[in-house]
């Protein structure tokens, strides 16, 4: 089929998906809009039933040979991919900021070097993970990393292009073939990604693309039994109808969920550094899943901090993301804008109160202003639930043991920050269960440590040997020491 092109800000991108090494499109297609000003970026295809059968029978065909080609004959197409990801650098960071409203900036100081980071660092990680040797009384025994199959990769439309990456990466370095389902809201990225690994040289169906929504194409791509592991990060309600899909044909599931992270402040902090990190929740207009959003301040110094944040807040500029300088841009899309409302107009009327923000701000239809409510209580929905905007909350507490059972008072646990003198804080942030806590910091990755939540924030690591462990089937050859002779015991 003739595949569809579309032209945004001067960039070219298919519309269609690609499978075994093909753009092919599809009679469905569903119009895509921008957050910025609502306008149409054009009709995406829409995979159905046929699309995913020969998405996944590509990526089954392709499977024996690159899996075959060992983490050295792997190496080079994952390298070449990352190099064709930094060739179109302004491409996707045109595209990403216009689809997902992703600061350009930080697309093109952030998110793109990470992502090429992410298919370079497995790639080479890949390399430490063959047979390994363990040496017990009975027998000497070689565990490899055998690569599991067929993976169904499902990312957010919050950071496609890292998140993408984050998981395709590894997968891909360990020997399996991926089918990648790529947001809905912002699948513009995903196709970029489609045609980097065609100029890679990577092989017929090692990377396959679908688009489409959750409903449909994802519900049919993670119920085919010839799947080997589905990764995807999103919502807990998605999350659960993934799991019992994937979980009739026993296909094990990476899940990477919500947040409602704490944030604690304690009585020896330092105000000022603290207020600075605090503003930062607002980056991406609140849409990061590992975001710390329920703020606990100490009461001692509870005022001086809020007027110190204030002061960051008041700061931010808010507007257009593809604009250097711009700190806030919009939210994706309009159903999300009604979920970040609703949560506080409730909020609201159950008693909250606005230390600032609260309402929509005027730079645009999809843009709401950066929000703190306070004057809460433990059980209030606004504490208890991701709101997934620029809308963080703010409690006081007199004690540790207060601050660490207001932190872990929720169904929530990916992460969390603890500004204070460091082995105080330190003390703290080991009692907050999470998966893991920035002491006086935020946001510090190394794709060597492990990522992931607790709770309802998810089931599994990310990271390092750890994304390895999920991605790949792990064997153990035995070779016993002494002569081995089989007998029958009765006694």
């Amino acid at each position: 089929m003739t595949q569809s092109l579309l032209e945004i800000a001067g960039v070219t991108v298919s519309a269609a998906h690609y499978i075994d090494g093909e753009r092919v499109a599809s009679g469905d297609t569903f119009e895509n809009f921008s957050p910025i000003d609502g306008r149409s970026l054009g009709f995406i295809h829409e995979a159905g039933g046929e699309e995913v059968d020969a998405a996944v029978a590509a990526a089954a065909h392709a499977f024996p040979a690159w899996a075959a080609l060992g983490a050295g004959g792997r190496k080079p197409y994952l390298d070449r991919f990352a190099a064709e990801i930094g060739k179109r650098t302004d491409a996707f960071c045109v595209l990403e900021s216009n689809d997902a409203g992703v600061l350009l900036s930080r697309m093109r100081h952030g998110v793109v070097p990470r992502a090429m980071q992410n298919l370079q660092w497995f790639a080479e990680h890949a390399l430490t993970l063959q047979d390994r040797t363990l040496d017990t009384v009975q027998a000497h025994h070689r565990v490899r990393h055998d690569p599991a199959g067929v993976v169904a990769v499902i990312t957010p439309w919050n950071s496609p292009l890292m998140l993408s990456t984050w998981k395709i990466g590894p997968a891909l370095a360990a020997g399996n073939t991926v089918v990648l389902k790529a947001p809905e809201w912002a699948p513009l990225t995903s196709s970029l990604l489609a045609d980097c690994a065609q100029a890679a040289g990577l092989p017929r169906g090692v990377f396959n693309l679908l688009q489409g929504s959750g409903a449909n194409t994802g519900a049919k791509l993670v119920g085919d039994p010839r799947l080997a592991r589905v990764s995807f990060t999103g919502s807990v309600a998605t999350a659960k109808r993934i799991a019992q899909a994937a979980g009739a044909n026993l296909v094990p599931c990476s899940l990477e969920l919500g947040g409602k992270s704490p944030f604690i402040v304690l009585a020896d902090a330092d105000i000022d550094s603290a207020a600075a990190t605090g503003a930062l929740m607002y980056r991406n207009a609140g849409q990061v899943c590992l975001a710390g959003t329920r703020f606990l301040v100490h009461q001692a110094i509870a005022q001086r901090f809020i007027e110190a944040m204030r002061g960051y807040v008041e700061a931010l500029n808010i507007g257009d993301p593809r604009e250097e300088g711009t700190e806030v841009g919009p939210i994706i899309h309009a159903r999300q804008l009604e979920r970040v409302e609703g949560f506080v107009e409730r909020a609201l009327a159950r008693g909250a109160t606005a230390l600032w923000g609260g309402q929509a701000h005027p730079y645009g239809k999809l843009y709401f202003a950066p929000t703190m409510l306070t004057n809460l209580r433990q059980s209030d929905e606004i504490v208890q639930q991701e709101v997934f905007g620029p809308v963080l909350t703010l409690q006081t507490f007199s004690t540790d043991d207060e601050a660490v059972e207001l932190a872990n008072g929720t169904d929530y646990g990916l992460g969390g920050v603890c500004y204070g003198a460091a082995e105080h804080a330190t003390s703290v942030a080991e009692r907050v269960r999470t998966g893991f806590i920035w002491i006086n910091s935020f946001g510090i990755r190394d794709l060597a440590a492990p990522f992931g939540g607790i709770k309802r924030s998810g089931i599994g690591r990310e990271g390092g040997d750890w994304s390895f462990e999920f991605f790949c089937d792990v064997k153990d050859i035995i070779l016993p020491k002494q002569p081995f002779r089989a007998s029958f015991s009765h006694r």
